[in-house]
């Protein structure tokens, strides 16, 4: 079972944004658009629970324009009045759930990931309150809830996907429904972005 002290050894450290390439790009290679990327932060919230450490998750309301329906994590494109990354994510989980800044205590940064919509995302570990209750946002976020981490670490749960997108297969992440939640599907970016958490943990050891 994954504890905060690891995770912090394991994601890269607050001072900078992480450098280098996006981790997933050989998995879109032709897939994405030749003008520079878009920047986004999301966050990935940790709630630490009797039984260990859950994730906070949400589902997009069906009626937006992008990722309809999907499960997400709080997060969205980085604003020029956005200090970085660290800001960005605070401020769309603010919006997005209700989360004051000061319920989140910031741990480190994912890998960047690319997404085919023209993203560039870092993701945001952060500790968070366990009394904070989410507020959603009905314009954006039809429903918020946590799943285990232990769940979405374990190996047996995580499955690959073939899709076609721009005419052509690809293979993306999806995860097995987790009992406590079994209508909210969990795949896509969303699933990249906690498979990159299990990757940095896994190299620790």
């Amino acid at each position: 079972m994954a504890h905060l002290d690891e995770i912090m050894r394991a994601v890269h450290p607050l001072g900078a944004d992480p450098p280098g390439p996006e981790w997933n790009l050989a998995e879109l290679d032709g897939l994405l658009e030749t003008r520079p990327p878009l920047h986004a932060a999301v966050l990935v919230g940790l709630v630490e629970r009797a039984d260990g450490l859950n994730v906070l998750l949400t589902r997009r309301n069906d009626a937006l324009r992008l990722h309809a329906g999907q499960v997400s994590l709080p997060g969205g494109r980085i604003d020029p009045e956005d200090a970085g990354v660290v800001d960005a994510a605070l401020r769309e989980a603010r919006e997005e759930v209700g989360l004051s800044p000061a319920q989140a205590r910031p741990l480190g940064f994912l890998d960047p990931v690319r997404t085919v919509t023209g993203y560039r995302v870092v993701p945001l570990i952060a500790s968070l309150d366990p009394g904070f209750v989410p507020r959603p946002d009905p314009a954006e976020v039809a429903a918020v809830f946590e799943v285990p981490l232990s769940f979405l670490l374990a190996r047996q749960h995580l499955r690959e996907l073939q899709v076609e997108f721009g005419g052509r297969p690809r293979l993306v992440l999806e995860y097995a429904p987790y009992p406590g939640a079994p209508e909210q599907r969990i795949w896509g970016v969303t699933a990249s972005i906690l498979y990159n958490l299990r990757q940095r943990l896994e190299a620790l050891r």
